[in-house]
């Protein structure tokens, strides 16, 4: 490992918590905070673009830096589950189960559509 794709990765990563924020913040502002909208896009969108670089079949550093890196901190599996554990403790349980289901369905699928489009392109 390089200081060069450590410096990468630093980056990249930046660039990518900062994107999760501003996307969160567009979602919100268009939907009531009563679901986390915000979380969920994100999250399908990057599994989507993580299914996409899994179909181009990316290399060592080219995939740490785009999987890693970019979607890795653009993606946040931690915000989901507080999310789904808050709406829980607030007796939303049909609420949170249906963030973890639909996220998961979704998640998986679009993952599944960008492996199809990445190994095409």
């Amino acid at each position: 490992m390089t200081v060069l794709v450590w410096v990468g990765v630093v980056l990249i990563g930046g660039a990518g918590s900062v994107l999760r924020f501003v996307v969160d913040g567009v979602v919100a502002s268009r939907r009531k905070r009563d679901f986390p909208y915000g979380t969920m896009v994100i999250n399908i969108s990057g599994a989507l673009v993580l299914g996409l670089l899994t179909g181009l079949a990316l290399s060592g550093r080219a995939s740490l830096l785009a999987g890693t890196a970019a979607v890795g901190s653009y993606t946040t599996f931690s915000t989901w589950m507080f999310e789904s554990e808050r709406l829980a403790e607030e007796r939303r349980s049909w609420t949170a189960a249906v963030n973890v289901v639909l996220s998961l369905v979704l998640g998986v699928a679009a993952a599944a559509v960008g492996r199809v489009i990445g190994a095409d392109l």
